[in-house]
């Protein structure tokens, strides 16, 4: 597995996308993608020689996402690439880590499968097991 990029959630994914432009130099590369399935609209982001950004805003009835950006928002997961997302989650199953997303399909990433899993310090994070985004610009 390798970090693909990290996942920051948002209450305003067009004023985040100006701010990290603005602050960090990092453009725009996809459009916003509402992702039914998680109740995000997403973006990804990025700078040459640097990991991707991917910003992420509630939709109006993800109401615990709504609760954790109404205060802020802020880091969310670190998303890992892997070679196949259904045997990564056998693998990191059997070494105690907690699977919280079945997968599903990911309509950031072109419908691909994406899930998510638990491990230890807190760390939530996301598996996906392909390149493509959606909406490239």
């Amino acid at each position: 597995m390798v970090i693909d990029h990290i996942c920051f959630a948002v209450p305003d994914i067009q004023a985040a996308i100006t701010y990290w432009n603005d602050v960090f130099g990092y453009r725009q590369s996809t459009g916003i993608v509402t992702n039914t399935l998680q109740g995000v609209r997403v973006s990804f982001l990025v700078k040459e020689e640097s990991l991707p950004i991917k910003l992420i805003e509630p939709v109006p009835d993800n109401a615990a996402l709504q609760k954790a950006v109404s205060r802020g928002g802020g880091f969310h997961h670190i998303c890992f690439k892997c070679d196949d997302v259904e045997i990564e989650i056998d693998n990191l199953s059997a070494k105690g880590l907690r699977t919280l997303v079945q997968p599903q399909p990911g309509e950031a990433f072109n419908n691909h499968a994406i899930a998510f899993m638990r491990a230890r310090y807190g760390l939530n994070f996301e598996l996906i097991d392909t390149d493509e985004r959606a909406g490239l610009l």
